[in-house]
């Protein structure tokens, strides 16, 4: 390899989706980071926009930095040091954006995420731009501070031993009954009732349908774990949808409550809880010896609910903000 410094290495610039080739390059990176550090480096949402056929020029900006080779030419996919993507966030101001960084364990220490943010910087600048560091390492940490940034998110990850949990019986409210999701008629109700859910939300709130139709191709979909709460008209009411994770490597497969929504008209009923409760009876049923799940630091409702549940703080990510102009 090549031991030039990383800021005389070409950084490829890419608005838009990703091709088939280049998007398993990034998927091959982020594995090797998330191997190393026990955490993914980029967001579900993060990989249907890479891949995604409706993603616009402006909806995407991804940065990939390749490690000079002497011996090969062209630069392979060996040769992928780093990869920084930057989502516009949709019904913001067109500045506004999250930004994920990932770097190969075999190209650490070496200014890589320095040689990336500063190619980031000339090509779009941080204005408006926030940033997640999943896991919230120490490097993460430092390099934020550099560039004048702060926390201003905690989203937390929680996890339940399913195996030992003694889960309370949370009956659903008068009326109200629980089916699962049918691909090809529920898409369009299930969006509503997210959007009003999530009105607030910053990312679950503003899901498409395009969105929703990537994570129903995923191989972990399965509409039997995909539970929707309903009235007598069926209308929708609420939903817990579950993510069963497989086994990687020593790791076993792992549940998650991967989203709980009510729409306001049933909330206060106690419908929050009982599709909660279901959806962990649902994975428990499926031997999984654990079940995790995200929750926002500052929503101390939802933290009660699940601290009362059984689950206990395993693992934070942190966003940041620019604090200081550069």
């Amino acid at each position: 390899m090549s031991h030039a410094h990383p800021e005389n290495w070409p950084v490829l610039i890419i608005n838009g989706a990703l091709d088939p080739e280049l998007f398993k390059d990034f998927k091959t990176l982020a594995a090797a980071a998330e191997e190393s550090d026990g955490n993914p480096p980029l967001s579900e949402q993060t990989l249907v926009m890479l891949r995604g056929a409706d993603a616009g020029d402006h909806s995407v900006l991804s940065l990939a930095l390749y490690a000079p080779d002497e011996d090969s030419d062209p630069a392979t996919a060996e040769d992928l040091a780093g990869i920084a993507v930057v989502v516009e966030a949709p019904g913001q101001p067109e500045a506004a954006g999250v930004l994920e960084l990932a770097v190969h364990p075999s190209y650490r220490n070496q200014g890589v995420a320095g040689r990336l943010l500063g190619a980031l910087q000339d090509k779009r600048g941080f204005d408006g731009l926030s940033a997640w560091s999943h896991g919230n390492h120490e490097a993460a940490a430092e390099l934020a501070t550099r560039f004048g940034y702060g926390p201003v998110r905690e989203l937390w990850k929680m996890r339940l031993m399913s195996s030992t949990a003694a889960l309370p019986d949370a009956g659903l409210p008068v009326g109200v009954s629980l089916r699962t999701f049918v691909p090809g008629r529920d898409e369009k109700p299930w969006l509503a009732a997210n959007r009003a859910a999530f009105a607030h939300h910053p990312e679950q709130g503003s899901m498409t349908l395009a969105d929703l139709q990537a994570r129903m191709a995923e191989d972990w979909f399965d509409p039997a774990g995909f539970l929707l709460a309903v009235n007598s008209e069926d209308e929708i009411l609420g939903f817990h949808w579950t993510k069963v994770h497989p086994r990687q490597g020593p790791h076993p497969p792992i549940g998650e409550v991967y989203v709980v929504g009510v729409t306001p008209a049933a909330q206060g009923s106690g419908l929050g809880k009982a599709l909660t409760v279901a959806g962990i009876q649902h994975l428990q049923d499926k031997d999984l010896h654990s079940v995790m799940l995200y929750v926002d630091a500052d929503n101390q409702a939802a933290v009660a609910l699940y601290q009362k549940l059984g689950f206990v703080r395993w693992d934070t990510d942190v966003m940041y903000g620019l604090l200081t102009q550069n």
